[in-house]
């Protein structure tokens, strides 16, 4: 049965605060590791009203300090707001501190708007357009030593040293990625949850271009998902007005904090936004145990997933928390009877 994993992305709900949000991704990593789900990830983002952590390595060690058993990773560090370096010592130093419970997920995109990202890299030397490729490929080179005799870098050591980086995933939403971490032999994470790509493309792609490399062995496919779950389907829509409203707000260019749920139910929606929120219900999956066991499972076989990592952006954290529990459980009733 493919396993169960957790996307965080720290959400900001009304009428608390940022702060508040760190603490809850701190509570609901602790309550996740007694459910026996298998990766706990954080994301980064700048600049969202809606989003609390722009540091995924700060929050990475906080959730593994405070958990047992989740690997905990980034999903992602975006590595065109890094320097190579940087992000090899900090993973190290994680994993030195929690070995092989480290992810080392990593992004194209930004995360945020171009005035913000241009502030982040304001003190790099420029080196002009998508420079995702060479970012890589000197996070790889510091790994494996692979500078050449001459080059000014190969006399630097990263530290802490004997320490290997975390098992490295690309991250995407297209199939840019898929087809890179095939090529290189890296893990792959497909970003479901707000992509407007097929996911099937890409992830099977992905099985089919790996190559073993000292990456990784095997192909390791993880599908991330929005999805909902309560004890019953009603009750599910009814939670997922939130999630429906903010992300109505965002295609329209408002950001701001997930709304409460008594805010969503009572927004004036129009013909127009209903239908809006119709045709982006494919990348929000909602139901009960029952229903979520079938769609989700159907989805991850069809995909091939290793893991479904599940996002889940209820505002009401006892319910978001029910969410994970109920989908566990689900899951596992699942597996029993599979075996």
């Amino acid at each position: 049965m493919t396993q169960l994993s957790v996307l965080d992305l720290s959400f900001v709900s009304s009428g608390s605060t940022p702060a508040q949000a760190l603490r809850d991704s701190l509570d609901l990593a602790r309550h996740v590791d007694g459910l026996g789900y298998a990766r706990y990830w954080l994301a980064e983002h700048h600049a969202l009203p809606s989003v609390a952590s722009p540091a995924p390595d700060i929050m990475v060690g906080q959730i593994a300090a405070a958990t047992r058993r989740l690997r905990v990773g980034s999903g992602g560090i975006m590595l065109s707001n890094h320097a190579p370096l940087m992000v090899a010592e900090r993973f190290k130093v994680l994993e030195a501190l929690f070995p092989g419970r480290i992810d080392l997920g990593l992004g194209r995109a930004p995360g945020t708007d171009g005035i913000t990202a241009q502030a982040l890299r304001r003190r790099e030397a420029p080196r002009g357009g998508d420079d995702f490729l060479d970012r890589l490929q000197e996070l790889m080179l510091w790994e494996t030593d692979g500078f050449p005799e001459g080059h000014p870098f190969n006399a630097v050591a990263v530290m802490p040293a004997g320490v290997p980086l975390p098992p490295i995933f690309l991250l995407g939403s297209s199939d840019y990625s898929a087809n890179l971490a095939g090529r290189l032999g890296m893990g792959f994470a497909f970003a479901q949850h707000f992509s407007a790509f097929d996911a099937h493309g890409p992830m099977l792609d992905y099985r089919r271009l790996f190559r073993p490399s000292r990456w990784g062995e095997g192909p390791h496919a993880i599908l991330a998902v929005a999805a909902i779950c309560a004890g019953t389907d009603g009750e599910a829509e009814r939670l997922a007005l939130s999630t429906q409203l903010a992300t109505l707000r965002r295609e329209r260019g408002e950001y701001a904090p997930i709304p409460t749920l008594a805010e969503a139910e009572a927004y004036p929606y129009s013909e127009a936004e209903r239908a809006r929120i119709a045709r982006g219900r494919d990348r929000l999956h909602v139901g009960s145990p029952e229903t979520l066991r079938a769609t989700l499972g159907a989805l991850a076989e069809a995909t091939r997933a290793d893991e479904l990592m599940v996002v889940c952006a209820i505002p009401d954290q006892g319910a978001r928390r029910r969410s994970y529990a109920l989908l566990a459980q689900a899951w596992s009733m699942a597996s029993v009877r599979a075996a």
